[in-house]
Order: structure tokens, then C-alpha cells, then sequence
């Protein structure tokens, strides 16, 4: 997958936590890693499950840099 100027969807290497998803989708999408991070977190809070699959799942299928 590519956004408008070409670049492709990959886990950062440089501005990572954890795995680096959240710094590829910023980067990817041109916004903040801190709103993907946030929105992550949230998705943790009500029990865990949903935001820790989302993040594995985009873990598994977002090549690395």
C-alpha cells in the first residue's frame, strides 16, 4: 500500500516504542505517532483484548522498514 506521494506502509525503524507500528502509520499517513499511540492506548483501556489484537495483527502484516 502507498499513500499520495509514494511512500509505502512500513513499521518504523527509528521512531519506535515497541515494534515500530505506530511510527510507520505516522509517517505513512503524514500525522503525529503521538495520535496512533494514543489511540492504541485507548483501545487497550476497556479490557485489553481489542487494542492488543489490532497491534499484533498490524504487527504481523506491516512489513519492517
Amino acid at each position: 500500500m502507498f499513500n499520495a506521494s509514494g511512500r509505502p506502509l512500513r513499521r518504523s525503524r527509528t521512531d519506535r516504542v515497541f515494534a515500530g507500528v505506530c511510527g510507520g502509520l505516522g509517517a505513512f499517513f503524514g500525522i503525529s505517532t503521538f495520535w496512533f499511540r494514543l489511540a492504541f492506548v485507548i483501545a487497550f483501556l476497556p479490557g485489553g483484548v481489542p487494542g492488543l489484537l489490532l497491534y499484533f495483527l498490524a504487527w504481523l502484516i506491516i512489513p519492517a522498514e
